[in-house]
Formats: C-alpha cells, structure tokens, sequence
C-alpha cells in the first residue's frame, strides 16, 4: 500500500513540479549518439557483456543490446558508456 502512495506521490511531483520523470521515477535514460555510442543512467546492474550483446538490469526489466565490436568505455555503479556499432536497442518489460 505504502509503495501504490508513494508512487502515486512522484508522478504527482513530476507533473506539478515539472521535474524530469528519468529522476522521480528510477526510469532508465538511454542516449543514443549516432550507431556507434549508447549512454545508460540509471540502470540496477550489468547481466551480459558480450562483444555483440549488453544486457542491464533495470527497476522494471531490462535493456539489451544487440550490435558488433562492443567495448564498454566507462563503468559506474549507474550509468554506463558502451562503443561499437549499435543495431538495436530493446526494453524488455519482465
């Protein structure tokens, strides 16, 4: 009950306040640079790291990454800066 309100209470705050929904929600925020750099802030964890695929936990599902010659450039306990060519970017709601 107390998560429904609490919920309920940040989706009221990110409307009235006008706050960035990525910050009030725990949404993962996925910038893409043209096919060859993907950013992700906000994600729970690496699951897969293979030099075609990415996989990251998230606070509802996942996100996976398909492409080729992936190198991670920068790992942070939230947000990480992956290289190579991206073919695909997939949420996967679990």
């Amino acid at each position: 009950m107390a998560k429904k309100w609490a919920n309920k209470v940040k989706k009221w705050m990110t409307n009235k306040m006008e706050l960035p929904a990525d910050v009030m929600m725990d949404f993962p925020r996925v910038t893409v640079v043209g096919q060859f750099h993907v950013y992700i802030e906000n994600h729970k964890g690496l699951l897969v790291f293979k030099d075609n695929e990415l996989r990251l936990l998230l606070k509802q599902g996942q996100l996976l990454i398909k492409g080729s010659a992936f190198v991670i450039k920068t790992i942070l306990p939230e947000e990480i800066l992956l290289e190579g060519k991206i073919d695909e970017v997939i949420y996967i709601n679990e």
